[in-house]
């Protein structure tokens, strides 16, 4: 079955954050941390990634990242901090 990740990248703890969808989550974040892609990310240098959802249908990943994208930067970060609260780069456990 394939599956689709919402995921919030950080320039720092409190600092800058991009939310993002993808179906290769390891690929996707490791473009984001490479600067490979151009764009917000690299501009800002936003590549932590620090909470992510797994979702089995596209339409219900994008229609979650919209929804994440309208919430107020309180809430965002909450979210962050309820499974994170250190604000670690979750890439490393991905690999």
């Amino acid at each position: 079955m394939k599956q689709y990740y919402v995921y919030i990248l950080a320039s720092k703890k409190n600092g800058t954050l991009c939310i993002c969808v993808t179906n290769d989550l390891n690929r996707r974040v490791y473009e984001h941390r490479e600067g490979i892609i151009d764009g917000f990310t690299k501009k800002y240098n936003v590549k932590l990634l620090v909470y992510y959802e797994v979702h089995n249908d596209i339409n219900e990943a994008i229609k979650r990242e919209k929804a994440l994208k309208k919430w107020y930067r309180k809430w965002k970060v909450e979210l962050i901090e309820k499974s994170n609260p250190e604000w670690k780069d979750l890439y490393e456990e991905l690999l």
